[in-house]
């Protein structure tokens, strides 16, 4: 199956694989990615559209040299976002890649404040500003390789990157979802149920990642609360889910077999009785 962006995205793991051993890439394309991992039942249908790489890393593991310089020689463009000081960076290849670009980002933790009560919503690196992002901390929790293949005159060979794990993708999309925009909310149900019915064969593997990775990285709280809104996001059916269920083009979606689908799911994967 051709899938949109390949071309782009293998620049961008290219350009980028000095560091790949301290880099997540999150996102749509972790979730086209999952598609390669041994527990997967891929499906006919493509996968959702993304029009960028989302990379994740901990900004208490530091990265040498300059990003900023290697994905600039790859042909990416800077292009600054934001009123935040430093301001976002994103690079983008133009639309005559489909506007394809790429995005970094680290762990909001505390007020997202500074000492000065203004925003601390962005931190610098390497020669790029990352925007902070809450919940973000799950992503780099137990992540999987996955391989990228190789693109003549963007990736000369195929090359394993790291990407979240299955329930790490999952919880904090729930964790993320009031927080969202409705566009990007139906989005993310739309990832969930993607993602259930790739791995639906191993939900019961899923399950033991949950509890055995992902659930002791987070405060007693925080699971608690994923596990919580596992439950009340598909409790029925919502206009968020009316929007997922028109996101797909070659396929057609219910919007009570989403519910029905996310909420059985979800029920085995995060096992409330055992929270």
């Amino acid at each position: 199956m051709r899938v949109e962006g390949a071309a782009e995205f293998a620049r961008c793991v290219g350009a980028l694989r000095p560091w790949l051993g301290s880099l997540v890439f999150a996102g749509g394309w972790a979730h086209r990615l999952h598609r390669g991992h041994a527990l997967a039942q891929p499906p006919e249908y493509q996968p959702i559209r993304t029009l960028n790489a989302d990379v994740a890393f901990s900004p208490e593991e530091p990265l040498a040299g300059s990003l900023d310089t290697a994905l600039s020689a790859a042909g990416f463009e800077e292009k600054l976002f934001g009123e935040q000081s430093p301001p976002v960076t994103k690079y983008a290849l133009g639309e005559e890649h489909g506007g394809f670009y790429v995005e970094f980002l680290v762990p909001l933790h505390g007020s997202g404040g500074n000492r000065k009560g203004k925003p601390d919503d962005t931190f610098s690196m390497a020669g790029i500003t990352a925007q902070k992002l809450r919940s973000l901390d799950l992503l780099l929790v137990d992540p999987w390789m996955a391989t990228v293949p190789a693109q003549p005159g963007h990736l000369e060979e195929a090359t394993d990157i790291r990407v979240p794990n299955a329930v790490s993708f999952i919880v904090q999309k729930l964790l993320i979802h009031a927080a969202r925009q409705p566009r990007k909310r139906a989005q993310d149900v739309l990832y969930i149920h993607d993602t259930l019915e790739l791995f639906g064969p191993s939900l019961e593997v899923l399950r033991e990642i949950w509890e055995q990775q992902v659930r002791p990285a987070l405060s007693r709280k925080t699971a608690g609360k994923a596990v919580i809104l596992g439950g009340e996001v598909f409790a029925e059916v919502t206009d968020t889910i009316r929007e997922a269920a028109r996101i797909p083009q070659d396929r057609a979606l219910n919007p009570e077999d989403i519910r029905a689908a996310c909420s059985q799911g979800l029920e085995v994967v995060l096992d409330p009785r055992g929270s």
